[in-house]
């Protein structure tokens, strides 16, 4: 063979090699936003568990407030419902409106001395900001998955192998709603 031969060959073997190594990023990007997808859930379902010990410590002392405590078990049964549904946009905003709920909670409960110094409501307390901010890791960590994804997606020359496949870009984990970026305001 002569030496162009070998080197079109040479090329087409790159060419070939580039291909697949781009066609197994775009793999991992969807399997790697699936796994930081699955992350929130597992620190979702650990939220969902420590609010009803959460609440049930609170009503002994919290009489005045039921309204509040109602706020608190219709929030996490909606957001558990958004979640089992399967779209993204809904839970989100489920989610958020739980977080609200859950530090007015945590506001009013600083009006019992009683209650901030049980040691069960400040263990369930300590254990439901720990999640909190697991679940804000686990936002930002799908989130940056995600951008990897979509950017991926979108420059050359990637984005060629990306749209001969189909892969699709991910949607952001984000809050929604100007009300949902205010912070929790409390009036005694």
């Amino acid at each position: 063979m002569s030496f162009i031969v070998w080197i079109i060959l040479a090329i087409v073997l790159l060419v070939v090699v580039w291909f697949i190594a781009l066609y197994n990023r775009f793999v991992s990007l969807k399997l790697r936003v699936s796994e930081a997808l699955s992350d929130i859930d597992v620190q979702l379902k650990r939220r969902y568990d420590l609010i009803p010990n959460l609440v049930e410590t609170v009503k002994g002392y919290m009489t005045h407030e039921r309204e509040l405590l109602e706020n608190v078990t219709q929030a996490r049964a909606a957001a558990v419902t958004a979640q089992k549904e399967g779209d993204l946009k809904e839970q989100q905003q489920k989610e958020n409106m739980l977080s609200n709920t859950l530090r007015t909670l945590f506001a009013v409960a600083e009006n019992y001395p009683d209650l901030k110094a049980n040691v069960n409501f400040l263990d369930l307390q300590r254990e439901l900001a720990d999640t909190e901010n697991k679940i804000q890791a686990a936002r930002r960590f799908y989130n940056s998955v995600v951008k990897d994804l979509n950017t991926a997606l979108r420059v050359f020359p990637s984005n060629m192998v990306g749209n001969m496949f189909r892969f699709t870009s991910a949607e952001f984990f984000e809050v929604t709603t100007a009300q949902e970026k205010e912070p929790v305001k409390v009036s005694f």
